[in-house]
Parts: C-alpha cells; structure tokens; sequence
C-alpha cells in the first residue's frame, strides 16, 4: 500500500488555493504539516521549509511527511518566526495565530521574507495585522472568508507594494469590501455581535474615546450587512 492521500478541511482547502503553484514555499508555524504536505503531493510546490518554534513542534510535521515519503523535498526548521527561513520562498503561510502575533512575526522577520507573497489566516485582530501590513510596505492582493466549525476567518494573501487604505477598509478588508462575497454574512454578523458586546462594556468603564470607536466600527459593520442583504 502506497503514502495515503492528504485531503484538508474548507479552511486549509482555500488557503492551499490562494498560494497556488510555486517553486519554493514556506509555512512559519506549521503545526501538524498537513497543509504542506499536501501541496507537495498535489504537485503544487516543489520544496517546501516547515517552521517552528521548537524541535517538540516540529515532531508531527517530520513524522507526517516520512509517512508520506516527502522527506527529501522539505527542509524543518526550528527557530522564531520568519527569521528561521534560509533563503527568500516564492510564497509564505502564516495561519492559524493571533492577528498581532502575525504582525509581530511579519515586523522582525521582514527581512528574511524579502519579495515572498504572504498568506496569512489571523484568528483574531485582522484590523491590526492589516495595519502593520500597510506600514511593512505590503499591498493586499486578496482575501476570503473560510469556514472552520461554527467560526469563519478572514484569509488575506499580500505581496510587496505600497498601498493606503481608509479605516473602514482596515477594519472589513479592501477586497471583501469591494467583492462582498456572500460568505462575508456570517463573519460580518458575527463581528457585529462581538463589537456591540465590546461597547456595553466600554460605556459601564466610560471611556469615551473607545466608546466613541467602538460606535464607529459598528456603523461600519451595520453597513456591510446591509449592502450584503440587497
């Protein structure tokens, strides 16, 4: 019996569809592998480096891509964040962490990623990992909204480039805005509610500088349900 076939869920599918084909891929935190691992085996990459912040992190990737028989065409790498790649990959993934942690990684690892495409799943806070993008001199090439259980996240793919965008499009994202897919309902509904809830909390503490944005970015998000209804 030959290696079995990777098959990923919705979430790492559209993320394996948005790095499309390339010579050499990097994934910074790659946790089990699985995603790499099919990219290799689908012909879609042809090396791929597998980071993370430990050899203990590591252990399920390598064991995962013997399994496979990859081993020759990936190389592990054990270091913090970006600054752990040896050379300048044609694409990298950062997904499944923090939106800050993201941009921290993308901030002192931003010479290591050279002129690498980014595709980058932030759990939380893409308002923040947007920003930081825009001041690391990144343009925003793409986004998706990816269904992972009873959550959807935000999918952002960016490239160097100089690029300026308004408020409403850090906090939506400049392509979801522009394209509302139909699968930015449920996420925008579901950022409605958390903001809503962030502002009974912030006008009990009176802070009327957050209050005051907090209203703003429900404005905003009211909108979007809007535009999406019609």
């Amino acid at each position: 019996m030959g290696p079995r076939h990777i098959t990923l869920d919705a979430r790492l599918s559209l993320i394996a569809g948005m790095v499309g084909q390339c010579a050499s891929y990097a994934d910074i935190g790659c946790d089990h592998g699985r995603l790499g691992a099919y990219l290799l085996q689908t012909g879609r990459i042809e090396r791929a480096q597998l980071t993370d912040i430990s050899e203990d992190s590591l252990m399920k990737a390598r064991r995962l891509v013997a399994l496979l028989g990859l081993s020759d065409r990936v190389d592990f790498r054990v270091g913090d964040g970006a600054k752990a790649l040896v050379g300048e990959p044609e694409v990298t993934v950062i997904a499944g962490m923090g939106g800050a942690l993201i941009a921290q990684i993308l901030e002192e690892g931003r010479d290591h990623l050279g002129a690498s495409r980014l595709i980058l799943q932030p759990n939380v806070a893409a308002y923040a990992l947007r920003r930081t993008l825009v001041k690391l001199g990144y343009t925003i090439t793409d986004e998706r909204v990816a269904p992972d259980g009873r959550r959807n996240y935000v999918i952002i793919a960016a490239e160097p480039g100089r690029a300026e965008y308004t408020d409403k499009q850090l906090i939506v994202g400049p392509v979801l805005l522009d394209v509302l897919p139909p699968e930015l309902e449920p996420y925008a509904a579901f950022y409605l509610r958390v903001t809503q809830k962030a502002l009974l909390g912030a006008e009990k503490g009176g802070d009327e500088e957050q209050i005051e944005a907090l209203k703003s970015e429900i404005a905003i998000w009211e909108e979007v349900m809007a535009c999406l209804s019609r």
